[in-house]
């Protein structure tokens, strides 16, 4: 039986930003005891999640979107970290970035040409962030006001340049789990 992959539009990260975020996890995991990191090479900023589609559909969605998303470059800042799910036990530990217009107004675009096509979206508000570990895996409580600010260790926010966006598709079997399908850079 093939293995079927999941496809997602995201934001790329630059690689000095991954190796940023890496050297802040490497640094921090023994105060946030999550069960499963996130490998370097897998972080972005998800778009729209596609699920499973069928080629046809893919291929119409790739063909769609390069004539369509030809948005401009913009700059993104490393915010803070943070957590979905049960206070006391998250299930997701992720950093954010700051408020972007210009991110929003793409993922809407994204978003709506995704609708447009037919595809079955979550339909919970846009909250971009980048996952950094899954699952509290301690018998303490996780404390809220551990989470902080992501900074140099100048006490800077990282601000840095989106120049593409990418159809990513998943391997969950293999490490890293996310290859680019399809690439959309920005002008």
């Amino acid at each position: 039986m093939a293995i079927k992959h999941h496809y997602f539009f995201a934001v790329k990260l630059p690689n000095e930003v991954k190796s940023f975020l890496n050297e802040w996890v490497q640094k921090n995991k023994k105060t946030f005891p999550f069960k499963r990191w996130v490998h370097e090479q897998d972080y972005h900023i998800t778009l729209a999640f596609l699920g499973n589609v069928e080629k046809e559909l893919l291929s119409q969605t790739v063909k769609s979107a390069k004539v369509l998303l030809k948005g401009q470059r913009f700059s993104l800042t490393l915010n803070k970290i943070g957590t979905f799910g049960a206070v006391k036990s998250p299930r997701i530990f992720w950093a954010d970035v700051e408020h972007s217009a210009e991110l929003n107004n793409i993922q809407s675009f994204v978003y709506n040409h995704c609708l447009d096509l037919g595809f079955e979206l979550d339909k919970k508000p846009f909250r971009p962030h980048i996952t950094l570990a899954r699952k509290w895996d301690s018998e303490q409580p996780f404390h809220q006001d551990s989470l902080t600010f992501i900074t140099t260790e100048d006490g800077e926010k990282l601000t840095f340049t989106v120049n593409e966006i990418i159809l990513y598709e998943s391997h969950i079997e293999e490490t890293p789990k996310y290859k680019e399908f399809a690439s959309f850079p920005l002008h």
